[in-house]
């Protein structure tokens, strides 16, 4: 798909024999692509964040018998889970909390739901949660076929991720992306999370980016598509949850393979 096309008048004269020429025109149109950098968010977006951490959450279950120690409710734990995850993501990003609190409290605030005040068990937990989350290769559907048709397209693909270093560039390589995206900018490389419009600009530098050649493309309206208006560029939100947004993005799309409309 075009996103920009202008025309222009060519003119020419044709020699018909020694004492005669003809006068043309024709009209020539000229298309081009608007976007050449597409910023992709990684987790709810391409990575299928809860189907891969309830598959992780459901091994550690069984392995460190957590029904034993008293976690009668997995289903109940994994629901507990997600909601203190996004809560202390939100305290991490405004600067409230360091990161190694994020990674064991989570699990800790969860355990206190089934009255277990275990720091120890919490740490144990969040550690070997992060060794294995990185592994599990849920995408959402049409994600490699979407990844395929862009860069076939010639556009240039990008992460900016607010998650961890290691574990993101893990996390691409178990599940096949790795291989399409130029630069991955996490929090941890460039000093800043999102919405911050720092790390954008970090990502710009990076990439070689101008800002009316690119655009941001994730599933959180607070984060992704806040922080890409923070940062002067344009916005697809990628709403799989069907949700009503409290800003109006310059695109939305409820699919990945709806992106194909706008690329």
């Amino acid at each position: 798909m075009y996103d920009f096309c202008y025309s222009e008048f060519l003119i020419k004269f044709k020699q018909l024999n020694d004492s005669s020429l003809i006068y043309l025109s024709a009209q020539v149109v000229h298309c081009g692509m608007k976007y050449k950098h597409l910023f992709f968010d990684l987790d709810h977006t391409l990575w299928d964040f809860e189907a891969n951490s309830r598959q992780t959450l459901e091994e550690m279950y069984e392995s460190m018998q957590l029904k034993e120690k008293g976690v009668y409710d997995f289903d109940l734990f994994h629901k507990n889970y997600l909601v203190y995850n996004d809560k202390l993501w939100e305290r991490y990003r405004n600067g409230f909390i360091k990161v190694d609190e994020l990674r064991w409290k989570r699990m800790w605030l969860t355990l206190l739901d089934f009255k277990i005040g275990s720091e120890v068990l919490a740490r144990e937990m969040g550690a070997h949660f992060l060794d294995l989350l990185p592994t599990r290769k849920i995408l959402f559907p049409y994600a490699i076929e979407l990844l395929k048709y862009l860069t076939q397209k010639k556009y240039q693909l990008h992460l900016i991720t607010n998650g961890f270093e290691k574990t993101q560039h893990s996390k691409l390589e178990n599940s096949g992306l790795n291989s399409f995206f130029k630069e991955v900018i996490t929090s941890e490389s460039s000093n800043s999370l999102k919405p911050h419009k720092e790390i954008f600009e970090y990502a710009f530098q990076k990439t070689g980016a101008k800002k009316e050649e690119s655009i941001m493309i994730g599933d959180s309206i607070e984060v992704d598509i806040q922080g890409a208006i923070n940062a002067g560029i344009d916005q697809v939100y990628v709403n799989h949850l069907h949700v009503t947004p409290s800003i109006i993005p310059t695109y939305t799309v409820h699919s990945l393979k709806e992106l194909e409309s706008i690329f």
